[in-house]
């Protein structure tokens, strides 16, 4: 069993500040749990998406029609939840340069509405379509009224009725079931994938915002769906020691209680940066909140940021060593990275750099992780470590179903509500006021 390892040892937070809140955590499981019986009607309802069969099934079958028409390429018109998840699977266990690289299907996200992006985007497919082979387009949107997503689908939706009469079964819309966008699929003869009303955005990877697009582009659903069941066992242990979720969130909020308000995922291999980016928008929109459960005003929330392994130490490992003590630090590392690429042995570059020539990257790549968890334990500066077995879905479902739960209980320590974002709506609403005048 592939198994992810969570290690708080340099956390600096001890077992009886841990234990302190183990009785709070153990109330949170239990409604956890009562959700998972309660199948989507609590708030907690992407707990449920593992286990629905039926769901699953429909993705499946999709799929396996889609991928019938042989497309060249998949584009994804979603932004936010709707399309980080993806990238964070996609790019975590496939690579950023899986276009370059494969022979199956490629994947194009069109997110932004900046016109250089969607126009590149254009500029790839249409000699596609032209060529006469196909695409598929993939608009995901939960409300149905996401001004990007929109714009973005209508534009590509005008290139492909350009060059495919029977365009509609190219397309596949995800949404919630009665949004305009959902009603408008249907009118228009689209196939329409169901995101279950109580599954928000940043939870519903494992949903067919997620599995759909993953599954298109030859991705193991199975096997990510295998492995978030793994996590969600485990972190429903009310044995708080024996929870990796739980930990860790008991170990952010003694920090965040401590002035510490910056939580950094510092990942060291290059390909799990959407990842820390997918993190990102989990923690910012989960615990950033106004008011909490009380309705009384906190302006309460942590700043999620994204370090990459080497690479930042060469512009951020000053301010993480020197600079002021704000931050906790969560490390990712790959046990095993599936490649192996060996340094040359010239004995005059050994003058630039001795004890390197002719030893495995990933060699060096250890050392220098190594080196930086040492530098932390020296300058006191607080850590915790999740080193993942691979980089096969399994594993990445694990990553990403710990830390959902991990939201939901940190969530639930701060007295806020981790499921809603009352303040994501303030420039969606200013946005069309724009557009109407």
């Amino acid at each position: 069993m592939k198994k992810l390892t969570f290690n708080y040892d340099n956390s600096m937070i001890n077992d009886d500040e841990i234990r302190f809140l183990s009785e709070k955590i153990e109330k949170e499981i239990i409604n956890m749990k009562k959700a998972i019986e309660n199948d989507y009607m609590d708030d907690r309802a992407s707990l449920n998406l593992l286990r629905d069969n039926v769901s699953i099934s429909k993705i499946k079958e999709l799929i396996n029609e889609k991928k019938s028409l042989n497309p060249e390429y998949l584009i994804l018109v979603g932004i936010g939840g709707s399309n980080l998840g993806t990238i964070a699977v996609q790019e975590s266990i496939y690579g950023k340069l899986h276009n370059q690289k494969s022979e199956d299907i490629k994947i194009l996200y069109a997110d932004t509405v900046d016109s250089n992006l969607i126009n590149d985007i254009i500029k790839i497919i249409e000699p596609v379509l032209k060529k006469g082979k196909k695409i598929i387009i993939n608009g995901v949107s939960k409300s149905g009224g996401t001004t990007e997503t929109i714009a973005n689908f209508e534009i590509l939706i005008e290139l492909l009725k350009k060059y495919e009469v029977d365009y509609q079964k190219y397309v596949v819309v995800t949404s919630d079931k009665g949004s305009k966008f959902w009603n408008l699929a249907l009118k228009n003869d689209f196939k329409v994938l169901e995101i279950p009303k109580k599954v928000g955005g940043r939870f519903s990877v494992f949903s067919a915002v997620g599995l759909f697009p993953l599954g298109m582009i030859g991705l193991d659903i199975e096997e990510l769906i295998e492995g978030a069941g793994f996590s969600l066992d485990k972190c429903l242990n009310p044995d708080i020691f024996e929870n990796p979720a739980a930990l860790s969130s008991v170990i952010i909020y003694n920090h965040f209680n401590k002035n510490i308000n910056i939580h950094d995922t510092f990942v060291f291999d290059v390909n799990l940066e959407s990842f820390g980016k997918w993190y990102r928008q989990l923690m910012g929109e989960s615990i950033g909140k106004r008011y909490n459960n009380d309705k009384k005003e906190v302006y309460n929330g942590m700043t999620p940021t994204v370090s990459i392994g080497s690479t930042d130490l060469h512009s951020m490992a000053q301010l993480y060593l020197g600079g002021p003590y704000d931050k906790i630090t969560t490390f990712i590392k790959i046990d095993n990275n599936n490649s192996e690429v060996l340094i040359p042995n010239y004995k005059e570059y050994s003058e630039l750099v001795e004890n390197i020539q002719n030893r495995p990257l990933e060699e060096v790549m250890n050392a220098i992780y190594f080196g930086v968890k040492k530098a932390f334990e020296k300058a006191n500066r607080p850590f915790m470590e999740i080193i993942l077995a691979d980089k096969s879905e399994f594993s990445i479902g694990q990553l990403l179903q710990f830390k959902m739960i991990e939201m939901m209980f940190l969530g639930h320590l701060m007295n806020v509500n981790p499921f809603d974002q009352p303040n994501v709506e303030d420039y969606k609403i200013e946005t069309k006021k724009v557009l109407l005048s």
